[in-house]
């Protein structure tokens, strides 16, 4: 695959899917499965061994296209729930994954994790595998509004387990969730506060998108329940990012903040800056040097194709280099340290210099960093990354 791309060596990330929920929220339309719907190969059981499999077959892959890395940077088990696994399961999918490329010194490795997911033992497990880092699923702190999101946890399991993490040594991130039907101000803000009473190294928030025929769209057709108004959700951001301001966070992407540069998300970074990545597991997503391809999404399908000893691939793309001008634009815009204008063939014309110059006479984007031909977002800014995006992209 992907013939033709000159050999480099380079670090990589590597973005593990674990497809497995105890229960399927009812906002969420990721690829993810209750255990009862599975079989086939596709089990919780099996899953260890297909994963495993598919590294092997990837790097293979990579090989034979000329690729090759160094080191793997960053590695991120996500989902689904990954901690719904034993913790020696994701131990040995990690240490596997280790005799395949090594992992750099002071690698960043993540699970994401539900509070009732894990134990205080679980999460030992992890760090003394190597894990460094977690993602907790809190949403919210107001049970209302867990419920309404179909979150089975209890808030009152949040502070214990980051206690544990705490007492693992692993990094904590808690992610939020702002926007949900039927909530107010004051839940946002009882969320945020609760969150920085835990004193995490980091915090997504993230605005909730209602996508596809998901149970949660089913009843806003129905008129079950209403969608905010774009108002309170630009009150909901600005009230959560001026109290993680305050607290010592600082936003290094539009929706995440950290406690300082070391506590940044790097395998995200990732992401935004169009580096490398394996993406292993059903429905996972592969991205090389513009070459993109993603896994067939049902767990069956995916243990079938890997017992035939070939990539479980459902299909690829080479991606434009206009299209990927595109897509770094749409990414980068939300990184606080922004990016040369020169850099990306979509900011470097006249034209494009004379929108985005509106955008800074406006105090969309950071004056100072324009003047040295940086594009980077100011604070006020934050709010319409994707608007000015989408100016530019229109010339």
């Amino acid at each position: 695959m992907a013939a033709g791309i000159n050999a480099r060596r380079r670090g990589l990330s590597v973005y593990i899917h674990v497809p497995f929920c105890a229960v399927l929220c009812g906002y969420c339309d990721f690829n993810t499965y209750t255990a009862k719907e599975l079989g086939g190969g596709g089990s919780q059981a099996e899953y260890p061994a297909n994963a495993m499999r598919e590294m092997e077959l990837t790097l293979a892959d990579d090989q034979a296209s000329g690729f090759s890395y160094d080191q793997i940077d960053t590695v991120f088990f996500g989902g689904g729930t990954p901690t719904l696994l034993p913790a020696d399961d994701q131990a040995r999918m990690l240490a596997h994954l280790g005799t395949l490329l090594p992992l750099a010194d002071g690698a960043e490795v993540t699970t994401e994790a539900n509070p009732d997911s894990v134990t205080r033992d679980s999460l030992m497990r992890l760090a003394d595998a190597g894990f460094t880092r977690v993602s907790f699923g809190m949403q919210s702190a107001v049970p209302r509004v867990l419920a309404t999101l179909d979150r089975t946890h209890d808030p009152e399991s949040v502070p214990r387990a980051v206690q544990w993490a705490r007492e693992a040594g692993l990094q904590v991130s808690l992610d939020m969730i702002y926007g949900t039907p039927g909530e107010s101000l004051a839940d946002v803000q009882a969320t945020i506060d609760a969150i920085i009473a835990m004193e995490p190294d980091h915090v997504s928030a993230y605005s909730l998108i209602i996508e596809g025929n998901t149970k949660m769209a089913r009843k806003l057709r129905r008129g079950e329940l209403t969608e905010p108004d774009p108002d309170f959700m630009a009150d909901a951001y600005e009230l959560i990012s001026s109290r993680a301001g305050d607290a010592g966070f600082e936003w290094y992407e539009v929706s995440n903040f950290a406690r300082g540069k070391e506590y940044q998300c790097r395998h995200n970074l990732a992401y935004w800056r169009g580096r490398d990545w394996w993406g292993i597991g059903p429905g996972a997503h592969r991205h090389r040097e513009g070459y993109r391809s993603w896994n067939l999404k049902h767990p069956s399908r995916y243990a079938a194709a890997l017992a035939q000893d070939r990539l479980p691939v459902d299909d690829f793309e080479q991606v434009s280099d206009a299209e990927r001008a595109l897509e770094r634009l749409m990414l980068e815009m939300r990184i606080r340290e922004g990016f040369p204008a020169e850099s990306n063939t979509l900011t470097s014309t006249k034209e494009a210099r004379e929108v985005l110059e509106r955008h800074v006479g406006a105090g969309r984007l950071d004056a100072d960093a324009w003047d040295s031909g940086i594009v980077r977002l100011s604070d006020a800014g934050r709010l319409l990354a994707d608007a000015i995006t989408r100016d530019v992209a229109a010339l």
